[in-house]
């Protein structure tokens, strides 16, 4: 008899990620989870199987919808997959592996839906030897210095996607810290450079999942701190001129006041039909939340990038982005006695994308 040879799988993680995200595309479960599987049997280790399978692929489902191919039910069906076959795949994790170096507590801000960036750390933290609390997506802070207390962590990682979360981020990081807990941060709300995360004191930034790990290790026992950067700025003086108050707390009104304006200011709008116009008040809501998050940090590029994005995914969707000046318009009118504020604004009207569309030119179901 001739002996069967063995067939080696030369498929790298690129070729494994590229079949995960057809699996994801395609809202398949059974074959997302296949694939992961497969992954792991060909050799990739499970941390390469997070970092260079699932998180990229993950990545393409959100461009995929912000060029417009894919609707906000099924990315979100995507993401859902995701988790399950991460969570499928932490099933074949060696039990003795685990809690050897010390206690983290892994958690996403108050209000921060967005979970899988937190659990792929969790995942990459527990297989790097750390005992982990993975507490999720949206965590009240006092939920969380509860926790904190019954559990007494090494460290804390907090997790923000979304830069309107990022006056809370900060009340967060304080409590962590007044509870002796020092706080790694990460996530794109703190920039790609960390510089927020310097602005609010956090003891340490890590911009990926596989970075987290690495300065939890560099840490030794958890001391975290930045290196040469002196002393934390948890004092925002820039505050003291109550703008960021006055906004905040007049946020409802603020966002009504401009879908008034705007309809003086966007004729077409009274054709709009109910879906496009609570579609109007959400964009409107968002540059509102974004406005009052750069005033709080007193960085025009909070407002200015969400502007920038916004404007890529309203072209992709056929929508004029110009129609985001006009909001910006009826908002700067309604704020002349906000300096700071007011120079927000102006920056970011550089960052809107426009074209020689007219504002009223819209044919589909989306807003401003």
């Amino acid at each position: 008899m001739t002996p069967q040879t063995q067939t080696v799988d030369t498929r790298t993680a690129a070729d494994w990620c590229q079949e995960f995200f057809t699996a994801l595309a395609d809202m398949d479960e059974h074959r997302a989870t296949d694939t992961v599987h497969g992954a792991a049997d060909s050799g990739l280790t499970r941390q390469q199987i997070l970092l260079q399978v699932i998180a990229p692929a993950q990545a393409l489902v959100g461009e995929e919808w912000a060029a417009g191919r894919f609707t906000v039910a099924r990315e979100h069906a995507a993401t859902a997959i995701s988790d399950r076959a991460i969570a499928a795949l932490a099933r074949h994790r060696t039990p003795d592996a685990r809690g050897t170096r010390g206690r983290v507590t892994v958690a996403c801000v108050d209000g921060e839906w967005h979970a899988l960036p937190a659990r792929l750390v969790a995942e990459t933290l527990e297989l790097r030897g750390w005992h982990v609390d993975f507490l999720g997506a949206h965590v009240p802070t006092s939920h969380l210095i509860a926790h904190l207390h019954a559990t007494g962590p090494d460290a804390v990682a907090l997790s923000c996607s979304l830069a309107t979360r990022l006056p809370t981020a900060h009340a967060t990081i304080t409590a962590c810290q007044a509870a002796g807990v020092p706080v790694l941060v990460g996530g794109a709300a703190f920039g790609t450079d960390g510089r927020f995360a310097e602005l609010l004191g956090a003891d340490a930034w890590a911009p990926d999942a596989d970075s987290a790990a690495a300065r939890l290790e560099e840490a030794g026992s958890v001391r975290l701190t930045y290196p040469d950067l002196g002393e934390h700025f948890t004092a925002l003086p820039h505050l003291a001129d109550q703008e960021y108050t006055l906004l905040s707390r007049s946020r409802r009104e603020l966002t009504e006041q401009t879908m008034a304006g705007l309809q003086d200011r966007v004729p077409a709008m009274s054709a709009y039909s109910e879906q496009q116009r609570e579609h109007t008040r959400e964009d409107v809501g968002h540059i509102v939340d974004f406005l009052i998050a750069a005033v709080y940090v007193d960085r025009a590029e909070v407002l200015g990038d969400f502007l920038a994005w916004t404007s890529a995914i309203l072209e992709a969707r056929n929508v004029p982005a110009r129609s985001l000046l006009a909001a910006l318009d009826v908002i700067a009118a309604r704020l002349r006695d906000f300096p700071r504020t007011l120079a927000v604004i102006d920056a970011g009207r550089s960052a809107v994308t426009t074209t020689s569309r007219p504002a009223h030119s819209r044919t589909n179901e989306d807003g401003v």
